[in-house]
């Protein structure tokens, strides 16, 4: 605990007295600091979450992308992180995310305190999901986008995901594929100019779903990317998460129809009205731009990586066509 001794700082917000234990859940990608579960003697607080965010320190990317717009990008993403639980985080009703509950800021140091999401029952963390584990965070995902549906994201990213073109021009100059190059910029704007807007969480990946198995739920975290964008954007990125490329194929249909068919159904029990057949339309034709997207990051960033496998290809190829006819 000695480690930890500035979180001390954290009880007189959460009308404690004391520190009982701290875990360490995580480190923080690049070494900005650590994920913390803290239990102290409060009564409305006997256990949270803490990040414990370093901005002084060297950033130590695991993949060598250790410049200055990474850091700056980075720095971003937790202030953002921040204002979402903050401001946005109580809309959410049907899609679970930790409450807020307060935010101490020093030089080059913040400690973020959020609800603990174990103690309320979302505590099991899977990296292999069935259909039925799928669909449930395909539906979370589903009302977080019907939640914020023609949202602006004010203060949050303009364009949510940590990979779209804007903010990756480090990795897509390292891209060899000319077909790609000559494509990508359209393949963003395409993404970036539609009818139907929504607030994406940027980063949703199976690692940051929490689930209760006795109710069949989830939850999520990890809201550093959130912003506004296409729904697409986190469906297809999730389901690359989670299944191959076989499975991808396979289950490609009945994803988007789940996915879609719970989107309207949570518009309806929020009573926001939209034109369902003309959304369905615009996102679903660009299902395969997200992937295609992706792709373009993958390429750059990680050119080896699993992910770039014979379904996100036939994926770019089938955006290609489409940008060509």
């Amino acid at each position: 605990m000695n480690d930890f001794i500035h979180i001390e700082k954290i009880l007189p917000s959460i009308n404690a007295t004391k520190i009982k234990s701290i875990q360490v859940i995580q480190n923080l990608w690049s070494d900005y600091g650590h994920i913390l579960r803290i239990n102290t003697d409060s009564k409305n607080h006997p256990s949270i979450v803490v990040k414990d965010i370093h901005f002084s320190n060297i950033p130590n990317h695991p993949r060598g992308w250790n410049t200055d717009i990474s850091h700056q990008r980075k720095i971003k993403s937790y202030e953002v992180e921040e204002i979402f639980y903050k401001n946005y985080a109580l809309k959410c009703k049907a899609p679970i995310v930790p409450k807020y509950i307060n935010c101490i800021k020093e030089k080059n140091r913040t400690l973020l305190i959020i609800e603990d999401l174990d103690a309320n029952g979302f505590n099991v963390r899977k990296r292999n999901l069935n259909l039925d584990e799928v669909k449930s965070c395909i539906h979370w995902i589903a009302s977080f986008h019907a939640t914020f549906l023609k949202t602006s994201p004010n203060h949050l990213w303009p364009i949510g995901t940590y990979w779209h073109l804007e903010t990756r021009q480090d990795e897509f100059i390292q891209i060899t594929d000319k077909n790609l190059i000559k494509y990508a910029p359209r393949i963003d704007h395409k993404l970036n100019n539609i009818n139907y807007n929504t607030i994406v969480h940027g980063d949703a990946k199976v690692a940051n779903f929490c689930f209760n198995p006795e109710e069949k739920k989830v939850a999520a975290v990890d809201f550093q990317y959130v912003g506004g964008g296409c729904g697409v954007k986190d469906l297809a990125y999730f389901i690359g998460s989670t299944l191959d490329e076989s499975q991808c194929e396979l289950y490609e249909n009945e994803i988007l129809d789940y996915y879609f068919n719970s989107l309207f159904d949570e518009l309806k029990k929020i009573n926001k009205t939209i034109n369902e057949d003309n959304l369905e339309k615009e996102w679903r034709y660009l299902y395969s731009f997200a992937w295609a997207d992706f792709h373009r990051f993958l390429l750059g960033w990680k050119p080896d990586h699993y992910k770039l496998n014979n379904y996100s290809q036939k994926m770019l190829e089938q955006t290609i066509l489409k940008l060509e006819s």
